[in-house]
C-alpha cells in the first residue's frame, strides 16, 4: 500500500471553494489538488494500491481530512478542476468529528482532525516526512533496474481489489515545514538536494516504488 498525508496550512476547510481563485482565496488548494492528481492518477487510470490524505488547516472552522481511496474510487478524471470539484462538495458539508470517517462518495472520505490523527490511522506502514536536507530514499548502492519490479501492487477488480507489496506512508507539507515533533517521530528522507513542489516529489517517490529500487527504510 502506497499512502500519501498532504498538509495545507492554509487550505480553507469549510465553506464555498472558490474554483477560480485556488491559488489564492482557497488558501493554495491548487498544490494539494496537483498532488492529490500525482498521487493517485496514471495516464489512463487510477493507482489501485494508493490512498491520498489531504489535510485543511485553513479554517473557517476546525481543521479537516479528505482521505481519497484509489480502491474505491469512481469518476475521478485527470482535470484539475473537476477534481477541485470533489473536494467542493466535501467542504460544503459540516467537518465531521476527529477520527470518524464518512463516506461522502466512492472512495473518497470526510473526517476531522490533523496530520497525527492520520499518522494513529497509519500505525502499521512505515512512516517517512519527505525533508530535502535529510538521507536519500534510496539505498546507497541501489541501480535503476532493466525490469519493473513493483514494491507494491493491485490485482482484482473494484470491489475486490487486493493489495500486495510494501506498506509505506509519505508526509508531505507545503512552504511550511513539519512541526518538529511530528518530523521526530517519523523516519526523514530526501528525494534530492532540490526542494521540489510536493507533486513533483509524489512522482519521484511513485517511480521508485514503481520500479523497485532499493529503500533506504530503517
Amino acid at each position: 500500500m502506497r499512502r500519501f498525508a498532504i498538509i495545507g496550512h492554509r487550505a480553507m476547510s469549510q465553506g464555498k471553494l472558490p474554483l477560480n481563485d485556488m491559488a489564492g482565496g482557497a488558501g493554495r488548494m491548487d498544490v494539494l489538488v496537483r498532488a492529490l492528481m500525482a498521487g493517485l492518477l496514471t495516464s489512463h487510470g487510477l493507482r489501485h494500491d494508493t490512498e491520498v490524505v489531504l489535510h485543511m488547516m485553513g479554517g473557517p472552522g476546525p481543521s479537516r481530512r479528505i482521505k481519497f481511496v484509489g480502491s474505491e474510487l469512481k469518476g475521478v478524471h485527470a482535470e484539475e478542476r473537476a477534481v477541485a470539484g470533489h473536494i467542493a462538495k466535501v467542504l460544503k458539508e459540516p467537518t465531521p468529528a476527529r477520527g470518524h470517517w464518512i463516506e461522502r462518495s466512492s472512495g473518497i472520505y470526510d473526517s476531522g482532525g490533523d496530520i497525527t490523527h492520520t499518522l494513529a490511522d497509519w500505525h502499521d506502514s512505515t512512516l517517512i516526512a519527505l525533508d530535502a536536507d535529510s538521507p536519500r530514499l534510496w539505498a546507497e548502492k541501489s541501480t535503476l533496474p532493466q525490469s519493473s519490479t513493483p514494491h507494491s501492487h493491485a490485482d482484482g477488480e473494484r470491489g475486490a481489489f487486493q493489495i500486495h507489496g510494501l506498506d509505506v506512508a509519505f508526509v508531505l507539507s507545503d512552504d511550511k515545514p513539519l512541526a518538529d515533533e511530528i518530523k521526530g517521530a517519523l523516519l526523514n528522507r530526501s528525494v534530492g538536494d532540490v526542494w521540489l513542489q510536493g507533486h513533483m516529489a509524489v512522482g519521484v517517490c511513485h517511480f521508485l516504488l514503481d520500479e523497485g529500487i532499493d529503500m533506504r527504510l530503517d
